[in-house]
């Protein structure tokens, strides 16, 4: 039906604009026959995958630095208290380490590269390395950088919205164990 027929039928204008039905684009999906070597990446990621593979590199280089970060607080805490807080620094650094792989995955399968090259690690990391030994500074630098995680991510969420739903969701459950982070060091800093 055209749009023409669709306003007679309906009586306005405005309704002209909403579909009729929902219907798939099949130049798309002729599209997706070719250019195989693409992989997963087919027409629809359109102009941004570049802009979200940018986006996930720089998530790569946070979760690496936070997991030398929390290895490093690992390996130092001392104190009465420190050897339960550090078995849950090793909790967390291995937790960031499996943040790290899912994002190198999802650049790998986004027709990226990710990005491991040490020199620029702390520059392109949202958050901060620390060298403290005071186990309540390690405590409160590791709450800033969870909290900074959590602020990048849900930007991370609000920038992809619909434009890539695989990598939007791998953020939200990265999202997710990220605010456990910050709830448990939170916790800690309290008397």
């Amino acid at each position: 039906m055209s749009a023409a027929t669709h306003r007679t039928r309906t009586g306005s204008a405005a309704s002209a604009a909403q579909p009729e039905r929902l219907e798939l684009d099949t130049d798309a999906l002729e599209a997706a026959k070719r250019s195989l070597e693409m992989g997963a990446v087919t027409p629809s990621y359109g102009p941004w995958r570049e802009d979200i593979i940018k986006l996930l590199n720089d998530a790569l280089a946070t979760e690496i630095v936070c997991t030398l970060r929390y290895k490093r607080h690992y390996f130092t805490a001392k104190g009465l208290a420190s050897p339960k807080i550090a078995e849950e620094f090793l909790v967390h650094a291995n937790e960031e380490t499996a943040h790290g792989d899912m994002i190198a995955e999802r650049i790998v399968q986004l027709g990226g590269e990710p990005d491991f090259a040490p020199t620029t690690l702390t520059s392109r990391s949202h958050a901060d390395y620390d060298e403290s030994l005071d186990l309540q500074a390690m405590i409160r630098a590791n709450l800033i950088a969870e909290r900074v995680a959590i602020e990048a991510y849900g930007q991370m969420i609000k920038l992809i919205g619909d434009k890539d739903s695989t990598t939007r969701r791998m953020l939200e459950s990265i999202l997710s164990q990220e605010q456990e982070h910050a709830d448990e060091l939170s916790d800690w800093l309290t008397p």
